[in-house]
């Protein structure tokens, strides 16, 4: 049987990949606030400004290609049982091969009914105002914004806590409730986190740490699992 590798991504696999993060400058994300364009609020306001901000992220996340730690990590998938728990919403992990991803905080490539989160469908182009479901409302991006439900995350720490070894990367575990999922890794199993700035976490002989960017430090990984496996 395979061991359990259980993976939690943030911002910054993707930012290698060229693509800017909530958190690049002051709460700001490509030069608006997360209240006006990442909340619900925000889109009962000002509809147009927020799916017009989300159809620029599409294009963008369009042209970006997974890097050497998506690619590093779909190649884990030769040797162990891997999941991957991303709070981003580009399919970056999927192009590089993965095939086991839950996406904590929506997807760029689908819209949602703005009265029924449970009715999706894929979008490539761009999503206006007056575009309408099946339902009759507006449609809008599938990507759970502050101040809403993360439908997946009972799924995520379910599977966070079947893990064998638990790998963090490029995520400052500020965002919750996704940065509570670490709570959910058994006493026994190894936490490896890989990031240019390592987090604060307390001192334990469970953290295995690789201060990196992940594009230098994912392909480190199959070395330290050899290592973690072979006791």
């Amino acid at each position: 049987m395979q061991p359990n590798i259980v993976i939690l991504t943030g911002a910054g696999i993707s930012a290698e990949s060229g693509l800017k993060t909530f958190r690049d400058i002051d709460g700001l994300w490509n030069g608006y606030s997360i209240q006006e364009v990442a909340t619900p609020e925000g889109f009962a306001k000002n509809p147009k400004l927020v799916l017009d901000f989300y159809n620029q992220r599409r294009r963008e996340i369009a042209k970006a290609k997974p890097n050497a730690a998506h690619i590093a990590l779909a190649e884990l998938q030769n040797k162990y049982a891997v999941t991957i728990i991303t709070q981003n919403i580009d399919d970056l992990h999927e192009r590089a091969g993965s095939n086991k991803v839950i996406h904590l905080h929506g997807e760029i490539f689908k819209m949602r009914s703005v009265a029924n989160p449970q009715v999706t469908f894929p979008i490539t182009g761009d999503i206006n105002l007056g575009d309408l479901a099946e339902d009759g409302s507006q449609l809008r991006p599938f990507i759970v914004w502050f101040n809403e439900e993360v439908p997946l995350l009972p799924q995520a720490a379910a599977v966070v806590a079947e893990a064998d070894v638990f790998v963090i990367i490029g995520t400052s575990l500020q965002v919750y409730p996704a940065a509570g999922l670490i709570h959910y890794v058994a006493a026994d199993s190894p936490i490896i986190v890989i990031d240019k700035k390592i987090p604060n976490f307390p001192n334990s002989q469970q953290f295995i740490t690789i201060e990196q960017p992940a594009t230098l430090g994912v392909p480190q990984l199959p070395n330290i699992l050899n290592k973690i496996f072979a006791q």
